[in-house]
């Protein structure tokens, strides 16, 4: 028993254990019961006043600053703004002003405005049908408990109108001068909550937050014009697209995630079962650190899922190393019957009434994009390769500029000095070069085979430039794609347990993990009801050959509880399959034949995700010529 510290009243060596200690510091014991959050008397039961209960609510709806912006920008968004204005000063603490040039309210709408529950986006008879980013009814009222806000309106050849409400207080409507529009203008925001004034961040934070706001909204909508200020200085401006959509849109992306993003992705257009999926997903070989460069929209709603980042794992699941993310700017359009937003104030959350339908479109487009996109590698390598191959400048002398100068004297003898007398180089090269015999086509997409160096690097001739390939890696993803499509069709290969092992769950996880026991048996796994809660397996995959099964089927419990679906005993097959690719292939140190190596450049030309091996690292580079020459010096 362990002796923990004796508590007031009790006799000098008393022995407490740690379950009664927990109950004595909680104050539970005193009680008689073992609730700690029981009362000391009976509480009364009493109406919260509505200011009160305003404050309550606006903590669901306004979190910080970019909480608010991301409010009042949608309503200018639905009011069919095209120009859209926000200022803020302090990361949004002292004052948040948008303005929209949309359709308006006239001075009868805006106490209307301001009442808890009141809309205009939807009549309340079909929760369902939201066409509209609004339509709880919650923004404005929250924003007008929480701080002093002001909103000036006119509507199209009416007058302008202005109302006022601070911290739940409202003042009747005002004539006011005004544009066709509205400008919503927040100050002091959480002076009536000054608590909440604590859990904000920095004003640098809370600025990065509301840009980032502004720029998942801008990227949704390209034909709306954006402009962000802080504190009188201009951070954030993408002006009004123009032509097609797939055309404005790439033209938006480009000026926000940067042209290398729009250069190395992979355009969507997929369909099925009423529900498309459209945009931009980047190469693997175009990854980040951080799953920041995620922007997922559902009916333009900009959402964070739980079952679409998934599906984003799944469908970069064997072509991305475990740390790293995917870049991706993927719109989902469906009937809005088939999804609900009404899940959580905030509204960052939907529910599919088909999750797998949504799932695995998103899944199979993205690996069918990839497979489509072959060798393809992307364009920032090369750039990353050219920088590699720049000299350090050295931490004692700053770098001479390069002058196209004849060499000096002492410069011819120094090197004429490291020759030996039989015209070589007195010290031997530590890489090994054999040239190769011109006969492969050079305007081939991976050149022509000129040299392997070190016995792992192949080195090709493209017309304009050349292309370093890693053997070992390419010839891995080769050999990985063979065992995949082998494996496809023939089926897992499966092996009956000579003992089935039983593995005891809640009736709640047996009952889903044999929901999906039909997908399992594709996969080599067969698995029964043995009765009560307990799961018997009978077969396994035979390339499984140290299998926990206990452990597997909880692994896959945990990402059907977490997800809807599971991935995880395909994964552990492809890791399998993965791993003889590794063993199987050409391993590094192993000198090649000119025939080889233009075979091999050959084949990953034909092979789906060439561009990248096993683990998600770059099989080959490319350099452009231009690149080289400037590294010489011969460009200016």
């Amino acid at each position: 028993m362990l002796q923990a510290p004796r508590p007031a009243g009790a006799r000098r060596g008393c022995f407490v254990s740690r379950p009664n200690l927990w109950r004595l510091r909680c104050g539970a014991a005193r009680f008689g019961v073992m609730n700690s959050h029981a009362p000391k008397i009976r509480p009364v039961i009493r109406q919260l006043d509505e200011a009160t209960a305003n404050r309550i609510a606006a903590g669901e709806v306004v979190e910080r600053p970019a909480s608010a912006v991301k409010e009042l920008v949608e309503n200018a968004l639905d009011a069919g703004a095209t120009r859209i204005d926000i200022c803020i000063e302090e990361g949004g603490k002292r004052l948040i002003r948008v303005t929209d040039n949309g359709c308006g309210m006239t001075a009868e709408d805006l106490p209307l405005a301001l009442s808890r529950h009141a809309t205009s986006k939807i009549d309340g008879s079909d929760l369902l049908a939201i066409t509209s980013f609004g339509f709880r009814g919650e923004a404005l009222p929250s924003l007008g408990a929480v701080g002093r806000l002001t909103i000036t309106s006119r509507v199209q050849g009416g007058d302008g109108a202005m109302i006022a409400i601070a911290g739940g207080r409202v003042t009747p409507p005002r004539p006011a001068a005004a544009n066709r529009g509205t400008i919503v203008e927040l100050r002091d925001l959480f002076f009536a909550t000054p608590a909440r004034l604590k859990f904000l961040r920095t004003e640098r934070a809370e600025t990065q937050a509301v840009a980032e706001v502004v720029r998942r909204l801008a990227m949704a909508e390209p034909y709306v014009g954006f402009c962000l200020s802080a504190d009188g200085r201009e951070i954030f401006r993408a002006d009004a697209e123009q032509g097609e959509l797939f055309g404005a849109l790439t033209t938006r992306l480009t000026r926000i995630m940067g042209s290398d993003f729009v250069d190395n992705a992979l355009l969507i257009d997929a369909e099925r079962d009423s529900i498309a999926l459209t945009g931009f997903a980047a190469l693997p070989t175009y990854s980040r650190g951080a799953a920041v460069a995620q922007h997922l929209y559902v009916n333009g709603r900009p959402v964070r899922d739980k079952l679409l980042t998934g599906a984003l794992r799944a469908g970069y699941m064997d072509v991305m190393a475990a740390n790293r993310y995917p870049a991706v700017v993927l719109f989902l359009n469906c009937d809005p019957q088939l999804v609900d937003v009404n899940v959580h104030p905030a509204k960052a959350e939907v529910r599919f009434r088909d999750p797998q339908a949504a799932r695995g479109l998103l899944v199979s487009a993205l690996r069918h994009a990839m497979a489509q996109s072959g060798h393809r590698a992307s364009s920032t390598l090369g750039q990353a390769t050219v920088e590699a191959f720049r000299p350090e400048p050295s931490a004692a002398l700053a770098p001479a500029p390069w002058r196209p100068d004849r060499p000096s004297a002492s410069a011819i003898r120094t090197a004429l000095d490291l020759q030996d007398p039989a015209g070589g180089f007195a010290e031997a090269p530590s890489a090994r070069y054999d040239a190769v015999e011109d006969g492969a086509p050079e305007d081939a997409p991976l050149g022509a085979a000129r040299a392997q160096l070190h016995e792992n690097y192949i080195i090709a001739q493209t017309p304009d430039g050349l292309v370093i390939v890693d053997q070992h890696a390419a010839h891995e993803r080769l050999v990985y794609e063979r065992l995949k499509a082998q494996a496809e069709a023939n089926g897992i290969t499966s092996q009956v347990l000579l003992i089935p092992e039983i593995v005891e769950l809640p009736q709640a996880d047996a009952a889903r993990i044999l929901s999906i026991a039909d997908d399992l048996a594709q996969l080599g796994l067969v698995i029964e009801p043995f009765g009560g809660g307990a799961v018997a397996v009978r077969e396994a995959p035979a390339m499984l050959t140290r299998l926990n099964a206990p452990a597997l089927i909880r692994d896959i419990l945990d990402e059907l509880s977490d997800q809807g679906s599971s991935d995880r005993l395909r994964a552990r097959i492809d890791a399998v399959l993965s791993s003889m690719a590794c063993h199987g292939s050409v391993r590094s140190g192993r000198r090649m034949t000119a025939e080889e190596m233009n075979a091999l450049l050959r084949e990953m030309e034909r092979t789906p995700r060439s561009g990248q091996c096993n683990h998600g690292r770059p099989t080959w580079v490319k350099l452009r010529l231009s690149d080289i020459e400037r590294l010489f010096g011969r460009q200016g």
